[in-house]
């Protein structure tokens, strides 16, 4: 089940990502190639996330690949290396045959994939996964908590408007304004979100402070495909606060929240791959042992659902040693009831 959803929003948040560098492919070359333009920007826009399966390649212990994503292949000293040379290399090709009736530039080709690359970790950024914008030079985790991974109030849209760009020739006037369009709308919608954001944080402090609840620190966010419903943790000495926010809710403070106590019954805690899971996952994490001794489960609780009886982590990885190393492979541990949906959306719909 934990498969299943993740690779849900893993196919919507990939269609953003195209849809995305398609726009910029269109604002960098639409007018002298058409329909190719939002192709190649498509291209483009999907290059980073090829570090799933570059990592799962490369490395054979799965803690290091998870780290690999959304890492180097993610950064700004990347979309500069990537564009130029890509740039370079589609240049020689495109501008040979008798096919061509507009020529193209290098710069053209450069601009296109570098737009088309760089925007794409840099959207990532406002989601709560978090993205190594600034590697080799440093492996801080960006993330601002805006936005879901999956949101098709951001897609959806935009989509439709580069749909209708399809259907105009490159030089008609309307083809760009449609493009645009869909920029447009998505930044506006983005910076929605941004306005929550702020407006949730407060929301979250002031139901700490009314709960007496001293915090460490803490982090909200979005719950999955929407903007409406948001989720926050608290980190305090001794548990985890968790507690949700509807923007439908009527009351201004969040009513309930769960506790969940902290542990660490890893041994060796400092070894190096567990110190990569920790740091994946924001060090907001709780582990479990079950009935057999040997199984061990690593809850990432940046990622949970309330399923009115309990609190379940969607991203749950079950942890063994291999040897010198550690490493993980999914848990089936996640396992949301039948109803959940209809109760997610219940849920967003306020108290």
């Amino acid at each position: 089940m934990q498969i299943k959803f993740f690779t849900t929003f893993a196919t919507m948040d990939s269609v953003t990502q195209i849809v995305l560098g398609a726009a910029c492919g269109e604002i960098a070359l639409g007018k002298k190639i058409g329909n190719k333009a939002l192709l190649f920007g498509a291209i483009g826009g999907t290059i980073p996330d090829l570090d799933v399966f570059i990592g799962t390649a490369f490395y054979s212990n799965a803690i290091d690949a998870m780290a690999f994503h959304r890492g180097f292949m993610h950064s700004i000293v990347f979309a500069f290396i990537a564009s130029y040379f890509l740039g370079l290399f589609i240049h020689k090709f495109y501008n040979t045959g008798k096919r061509i009736t507009t020529d193209t530039t290098r710069k053209d080709w450069i601009l296109l994939f570098f737009l088309s690359i760089f925007t794409h970790p840099l959207l990532d950024s406002f989601t709560p996964y978090g993205t190594q914008l600034f590697l080799p030079f440093s492996d801080y985790r960006v993330a601002f908590n805006n936005i879901s991974v999956a949101d098709p109030a951001y897609t959806i849209p935009f989509l439709i408007c580069l749909i209708v760009t399809m259907f105009f020739n490159r030089t008609n006037t309307k083809r760009m304004k449609w493009a645009k369009a869909g920029i447009y709308i998505s930044s506006t919608y983005l910076l929605f979100t941004l306005g929550n954001k702020i407006y949730i944080d407060s929301v979250f402090k002031k139901s700490f402070e009314k709960a007496n609840i001293s915090y460490l620190r803490f982090r909200a966010q979005p719950t999955l495909l929407n903007n409406m419903l948001w989720y926050g943790i608290a980190e305090t000495k001794t548990d985890y606060k968790i507690g949700y926010y509807s923007l439908f809710d009527k009351s201004n403070v969040v009513q309930t929240f769960v506790s969940i106590p902290k542990n660490d019954p890893i041994e060796n805690l400092n070894h190096p791959d567990l110190k990569t899971l920790t740091w994946f996952s924001d060090n907001y994490y709780f582990v479990e042992k079950k009935e057999n001794p040997s199984k061990i489960i690593y809850n990432d609780l940046r990622y949970v659902i309330n399923t009115h009886d309990s609190i379940k982590a969607m991203m749950t990885f079950e942890i063994k040693k291999e040897g010198l190393r550690w490493t993980t492979k999914p848990s089936n541990d996640f396992n949301p009831p039948d109803n959940f949906l209809r109760v997610f959306w219940t849920r967003i719909k306020g108290i």
